[in-house]
């Protein structure tokens, strides 16, 4: 009955290797454990907002509440989708697509991460080129946009890996310092190029009016 109501709960997106899925309350309480067993070293912070540094125990209820935010206020011209990552029986990182007045702009944003026990095995990769398949093929987008910390190469590393191409830069107050972030975008044109035919979406139907790209 949920999925009824709130049509997102039977998002999916699929690749041979992963499943993105919109997070019930069950999956958000897998990730935010995940989350506190640790997203990065602890020497670094490659988030706008230092949300790791919460300790375990308070963490949790404060990534459910970050979580639960953009449920209560998606609208047509504003709205997040914050995908579990799932691989085999693990949940093992969040990746998150984002837009404001997307009909107009036909434009939007991506943001993740992975857990660190399941880091360096191309996780990030997969699920981000899956959630560029969601915005190109499934809800007709025109460009993406992202950014990375300037020493975050790792995440800069995917992102030039897909097909990105660097759009400037500005600095950021990080922790109380400046820090600066390289931004990138991807047209329709260069993602048509790359365009994957192993990649399927489902359930999205009954959740285009809610994003304002109703059929």
């Amino acid at each position: 009955m949920a999925s009824v109501h709130w049509p997102f709960f039977d998002l999916r997106v699929r690749t041979p290797r992963l499943e993105l899925r919109y997070p019930d309350d069950e999956l958000l309480f897998e990730l935010a454990d995940l989350a506190a067993r640790g997203v990065h070293e602890p020497d670094r912070m490659p988030f706008n907002e230092p949300w790791t540094r919460t300790p375990p125990g308070e963490l949790e209820s404060k990534a459910l509440q970050h979580w639960w935010g953009p449920r209560a206020h998606l609208a047509p011209d504003d709205w997040h989708l914050p995908f579990a990552v799932i691989e085999g029986d693990h949940v093992v990182g969040c990746q998150a697509i984002f837009s404001k007045d997307f009909v107009v702009r036909r434009s939007f944003e991506t943001g993740s991460w992975v857990g660190l026990e399941h880091q360096g095995r191309g996780v990030g990769t997969e699920m981000r080129g899956a959630v560029l398949h969601f915005g190109f093929d499934g809800l007709g987008a025109d460009m993406a946009e992202t950014g990375a910390f300037a020493d975050n190469p790792e995440s800069q590393a995917v992102t030039r890996k897909l097909g990105y191409e660097p759009n400037g830069t500005f600095v950021r107050a990080r922790e109380g310092k400046v820090a600066e972030m390289q931004l990138f975008r991807m047209t329709r044109e260069e993602w048509t190029t790359r365009r994957r035919d192993d990649i399927t979406v489902e359930g999205l139907e009954p959740c285009l009016t809610l994003l304002g790209v109703g059929r």
